[in-house]
């Protein structure tokens, strides 16, 4: 049922984004030691875009690792807004190394004309280890116009995960500079990834693309 929910969800989004979406977001980074693409999508599913979908798909490769640090996540959530800056949500998330886990997040969004600032808190639970979690989630951009058609961006992701509410589990820390024209963004990436109790870190410095359709 899970795989169906989730797989329908996407087909959900191939019919309806070319009529409602708000926007799609694609990103590719690229360094030494990591491969990472992202994509996340968001639209309204009613007329008065009290009810959305948000959907993040993700596939990361380390390079040269004799330990398995590859992951796929996909994740869609449904999003009702409470009002313009608050919403709840609820989603059901498959991750290539915790399985599947039934999840309800809070979110809080500000965005002015140059800043963009999100904060998801989420409770969840893991059918891998059959034990709740506890997930912060931050992301920020911020832009500068230097022209009619270039712009200087500063974006940031933050990711810590609890495992029954005191375990760190995984995290992560993604830092991205770079410049845009008309929508495509083209810069120096930074990533930081770490998993389990006494965590193992990875990081990767590359160059990034990202492009929204």
């Amino acid at each position: 049922m899970k795989k169906v929910f989730i797989i329908s969800s996407l087909l959900i989004i191939g019919f309806l984004n070319p009529l409602e979406a708000q926007f799609t977001q694609v990103e590719l980074f690229t360094g030494f030691d990591k491969t990472d693409f992202t994509l996340f999508s968001s639209y309204p599913i009613n007329k008065s875009k009290t009810l959305s979908l948000n959907t993040l798909a993700f596939f990361q490769k380390f390079k040269e690792e004799k330990q398995e640090f590859d992951e796929i996540g996909v994740q869609p959530t449904f999003f009702w807004n409470i009002t313009k800056n608050i919403a709840i949500g609820t989603s059901i998330y498959y991750n290539s190394f915790a399985g599947y886990s039934e999840r309800l997040s809070a979110k809080y969004t500000f965005k002015s004309s140059r800043l963009l600032l999100v904060l998801i808190p989420t409770v969840a639970h893991s059918d891998k280890i059959d034990a709740s979690y506890a997930e912060v989630f931050i992301q920020f951009q911020y832009n500068k116009p230097l022209n009619d058609n270039l712009s200087l961006w500063l974006n940031g992701q933050f990711l810590t995960i609890w495992d029954e509410f005191k375990i760190h589990s995984r995290s992560f820390q993604q830092l991205r500079v770079g410049m845009s024209f008309y929508d495509h963004q083209l810069g120096i990436g930074l990533d930081i990834d770490q998993y389990g109790l006494k965590p193992i870190e990875k990081s990767a410095l590359g160059f990034y693309y990202r492009k929204t359709l």
